[in-house]
């Protein structure tokens, strides 16, 4: 390996488990003084970075991996707003000590020479801006040296483009690969940038396994076993976190991962493990059987019972062909089709297809007996994978009708393992009740709006799960002195072709241990191990703690839902959500009501300016009645309200989603932002607002209010001595020497309430 080559693989090994490399570039604008006079200063939106008065229009960035050398290749285009010319500086963050042998910048059609600065002459560089700008945005990029570049002119409403590739090694940690790409730095941009995209191509020598984006939600294609390519789209945004793919590559059937994060000292760490079967051969993929059963009752007339029909009609084409099948229409009476699990052969699939056809809405709904004869066709001794997706639009009305018994018979009936795949169709259903059968047949329970496709839905679903791999999973570790606890999912789905499982987890003790997953592969029993480590120190991967009490918190607020709330419940969701930065209509009520109790001095409390508008206040507030509501009543177990509750939990607490609010907590809860600025003259905007004035910095929460960022730290520890600092001044500069590692603390404000050790340091810039 050459000199270049053994650098740069030994910067990436330092780097590993630490702060994400910087990698992307931005322009800074250089001061009045700075440029030739008589140009005007540019203008600042409002809030916004003083240095960076451009907007980035589009950021596209293609990677291509193949094994450990990644090459990536970014076209940025840069836009003055502005009537004046400006002078500025595109500034290239590189990791520590990393070498790059050929750095070129297209600007305008001429290839133009940067200079290299080392980590001690970029720092100079970021702190001059901060004195000469008053913003310590930058401050986060101390640490690293940098390539700079000197851009003249950039004319008025003119744009920038710039086209940079640089490559790197990665590591391989026993089978398991990192590639980080810093879309954070997007976040300068003056203007919400209109295309943002990324596109990760992996290619290797070994079997690809788990493939994870734990920091956006990304879509996975897989091209053979050796192939896959990891795409990431979004408009109109301003992206300010790192993008992250963790990969790994084994010959083994399946791959098994685990990724610590753990403080120095802590009694505790968190993990994450990962496991995969990859894209197997057809011979690895288990003939399943499955039923569907379909809800014909009269509320499905017109384009719900259209929309089931082309779904189910969907599902049967692709079946596989050793696969067998059934399918049970529910209205007033159960009636099934073949009365057996029959073989996906061209007959059998023209007489299922043909009966679809001629469903009509009409009757009750008798859900118990539909799934009964749903869960009788299993027979006790057969190994293949068992499931029902069931679909329905409404509550039963034949039959048992109370919630309790119907679970408690599904349990008595499913002794076979069979998984209960429910989808509940518009807002008039149980969703207690589908959520509690999914829970107990270790399967998922979604919810279809009038103004969502139901084919699409059920169509992406079934993709997934058409090619059972391993099923009926188990997880042991064999280190007794090493205590695993609260994992989620707490019950263990099935494996997939193509799928990966995902489990977080807190820990206790260090060392070696193997991990153990059983179940059924290929129809066989099997038992796969891996030996792993649990550290005793690793201070990154901050997201993984992050994600896991997103998780939890989920969880807790499920158990809150569906059995009633009591103060341990309350106490610990509050404590994670407040320390975790977990901020939802839901936990920030809860929040200030323990600010208050506890008695927190206003000017420690996280959320002063959610706490004093009454409006998106009594929204918290409601959204936690809500959940009481469902435990107390079963009428309230159904409508809008419940809809996006189990939608909301689900989200949180699923662990294949890439951020710590994935999607679907997005989406329903702004389908109940709109419900509630119809009747309750909320403002769902300035919420959302509220959502995101919280930060999570290397394991560090801080909340914004008005100009000031808290320490969330700082209101549970009254003992702190208080030292009162000017932004930009000597002491504050001498405070950036002395604590290095808290400059990406720093780079949060010019206001900032900052703990370190036993000080808590209140930073002013003498306007607040």
């Amino acid at each position: 390996m050459n000199a270049f080559k053994t650098s740069l693989l030994a910067s990436f090994m330092a780097l590993a488990g630490t702060l994400a490399s910087f990698a992307d570039g931005l322009i800074i604008i250089h001061p009045p003084f700075h440029r030739p006079r008589p140009h005007p200063m540019p203008i600042v939106p409002p809030g916004h970075f003083s240095f960076a008065p451009l907007a980035v229009n589009y950021h596209r960035v293609g990677v291509e991996i193949n094994d450990l050398t990644a090459v990536t290749s970014i076209d940025q285009e840069f836009y003055n707003p502005n009537n004046a010319r400006l002078e500025g500086t595109y500034v290239f963050p590189l990791p520590p000590g990393a070498h790059i042998d050929k750095f070129a910048m297209d600007i305008d059609g001429t290839m133009t020479e940067a200079e290299l600065l080392s980590a001690d002459k970029a720092r100079a560089l970021y702190e001059d801006i901060v004195r000469q700008m008053k913003d310590p945005a930058l401050l986060e990029y101390v640490g690293r040296d940098a390539f700079k570049v000197r851009i003249f002119p950039i004319e008025p409403n003119s744009r920038k483009r710039i086209r940079i590739s640089y490559t790197q090694l990665l590591k391989d940690d026993s089978g398991l690969v990192e590639y980080i790409y810093p879309l954070n730095t997007e976040k300068f941009s003056s203007a919400p940038i209109k295309d943002v995209s990324v596109k990760v191509t992996i290619n290797g020598k070994s079997p690809l396994k788990s493939i994870y984006c734990p920091s956006h939600a990304t879509d996975v294609k897989r091209h053979g076993e050796t192939s896959a390519v990891v795409g990431y789209e979004a408009r109109d945004l301003r992206p300010d976190s790192d993008f992250k793919v963790v990969f790994s590559r084994t010959p083994n059937p399946l791959g098994l991962d685990l990724i610590c994060s753990r403080k120095a000292g802590a009694d505790e760490g968190y993990f994450l493990l990962l496991a995969s079967p990859g894209l197997s051969a057809p011979a690895t993929v288990q003939p399943k059987d499955i039923c569907f059963v379909l809800d014909t009752s009269g509320s499905m007339a017109g384009a719900k019972l259209d929309q089931a029909k082309k779904a189910l009609r969907f599902c049967l084409a692709n079946l596989n062909p050793d696969d067998r099948f059934e399918v049970v229409r529910f209205a007033t009476e159960a009636e099934s089709q073949f009365n057996a699990l029959v073989p996906a052969d061209k007959a059998n699939l023209e007489k299922a297809e043909a009966a679809v056809a001629a469903y009509k809405p009409i009757g009750g709904t008798a859900i118990g007996e539909a799934l009964g004869k749903a869960l009788a066709l299993r027979k006790s001794d057969d190994k293949r994978p068992y499931l029902v997706i069931f679909l329905t639009d409404g509550l039963p009305t034949i039959g048992e009708t109370r919630e309790d018994p119907l679970v408690d018979e599904v349990k008595k009936l499913n002794s076979t393992s069979t998984r209960i795949f429910s989808f509940g169709i518009g807002n008039d259903v149980n969703t207690h009740l589908l959520d509690r059968i999914a829970a107990e047949t270790k399967a998922i329970s979604q919810y279809v709006s009038d103004k969502e496709d139901l084919e699409v839905k059920i169509s992406s679903f079934y993709g997934k799960i058409k090619e059972p791999v391993f099923c009926n999973l188990k997880l042991a570790f064999t280190n007794p002195d090493i205590r695993v606890t609260q994992l989620y999912p707490n019950n263990l789905p099935d494996l997939f072709n193509g799928d990966m499982l995902v489990v977080f987890g807190r820990y206790a003790g260090k060392g070696a241990s193997a991990a153990k997953i059983s179940g059924l592969f290929n129809g066989q029993p099997r038992e796969f191990a891996a030996d792993l480590s649990f550290a005793e120190e690793a201070p990154g991967n901050h997201y993984i703690p992050q994600l896991w009490a997103t998780r939890r918190v989920g969880w807790l607020l499920d158990e809150i839902r569906l059995h009633g709330e009591s103060a341990e419940l309350k106490d610990e969701v509050t404590k994670l959500a407040r320390e975790f930065g977990i901020v939802t209509p839901y936990t920030a009520y809860l929040i200030l009501e323990d600010e208050k109790k506890r008695g927190v001095p206003v000017a420690l409390r996280n959320m002063q300016e959610l706490e004093g508008d009454s409006r998106v206040y009594a929204r918290a507030s409601s959204r936690m009645k809500s959940l009481h509501a469902e435990a107390a009543s079963e009428s309230a177990r159904s409508g809008g309200s419940a809809v996006a509750n189990s939608a909301s939990m689900a989200g949180m607490k699923d662990q294949s989603a890439a951020s710590p609010f994935a999607p679907a907590v997005r989406r329903e809860l702004a389908k109940a932002d709109a419900r509630d600025e119809s009747t309750i003259g909320y403002r769902a905007s300035q919420s959302q607002n509220y959502a995101t004035q919280s930060r999570n910095l290397d394991g560090r929460v801080f909340y914004q209010n008005g100009k000031v960022w808290t320490d969330s730290t700082a209101q549970a520890r009254p003992d702190l001595r208080q030292i009162n600092i000017k932004f930009n001044s000597d002491a504050y500069f001498a405070l950036l020497k002395e604590h290095p590692a808290a400059t990406r603390w720093l780079s949060l404000g010019n206001n900032l309430d900052i703990v370190i050790k036993d000080t808590l340091y209140q930073i002013r810039d003498g306007d607040t």
